[in-house]
């Protein structure tokens, strides 16, 4: 697969260097010339242009580039970028990395974007969920919300960390009234992984993980703090 990455900062380079490792063909492309550092993702093709010029862009090949990843520092730099990707260049997967919280309202699928990942909203989410046990966390969003005809709603990743008296506590799996739209993938207990089965009992401090359409995580909360029971 050939993923181009725009922004060779930090998240960039680290971004580009994980992918290089799981077998993917990488370019990195990075205006600034004291970023442009070649030697630090050696495994990657460097290119030193603007992500947010359509000649850089076609320079880059752009259009045979199976992922658009917009990384840079500079949230419209980032939307620029993944508007070109995904209207003139018709990429099939573009990620946009968020700078500003303030800003997620804007990187939706009218500005070409497929899937947001905010870094300070992601870093609130750690602490949230280590520190807030019986509250909903998101994590992050896995889709964009669609307005079109089919009126497609985003799906977002959140967890919950089960308090001690959370009605939940020594139930099994088969008996959550889980709502429409949304399953329960994982559920970590210490530092063991459990791919949750019907049988399974649930127990507090237990991280559950959800994936669940946009509008459902409030029914989750019900759900999990005993509010309200959902069929």
């Amino acid at each position: 697969m050939r993923i181009a990455v725009a922004g060779a900062g930090a998240v960039g380079r680290s971004v580009a260097q994980e992918l290089v490792g799981y077998g993917h063909k990488v370019l990195v492309i990075e205006k600034e010339f004291d970023r442009y550092q070649p030697a630090t993702v050696p495994g990657a093709e460097w290119l030193w242009a603007d992500a947010c010029e359509i000649a850089s862009l076609e320079e880059a090949e752009f259009q045979i580039c199976d992922v658009a990843i917009a990384a840079t520092g500079d949230d419209k730099a980032n939307l620029a970028m993944a508007l070109l990707a995904k209207t003139e260049f018709g990429i099939g997967r573009v990620v946009a990395r968020i700078n500003e919280a303030s800003n997620e309202w804007l990187f939706t699928e009218a500005w070409g974007v497929d899937v947001a990942v905010s870094t300070p909203l992601a870093i609130v989410a750690a602490i949230e969920g280590a520190i807030d046990v019986g509250h909903l966390i998101r994590l992050m969003a896995l889709g964009r919300e669609s307005r079109g005809d089919l009126g497609q709603r985003a799906t977002n990743v959140a967890k919950f960390t089960l308090p001690e008296d959370s009605p939940l506590v020594a139930q099994q799996v088969r008996d959550l009234a889980m709502p429409r739209d949304s399953a329960l993938v994982t559920v970590v207990r210490g530092n063991r992984l459990i791919i949750p089965e019907p049988h399974d009992v649930l127990r507090a401090g237990d991280e559950m993980l959800f994936v669940a359409a946009s509008g459902v995580e409030e029914h989750i909360e019900a759900m999990v703090q005993g509010t309200r029971r959902l069929e």
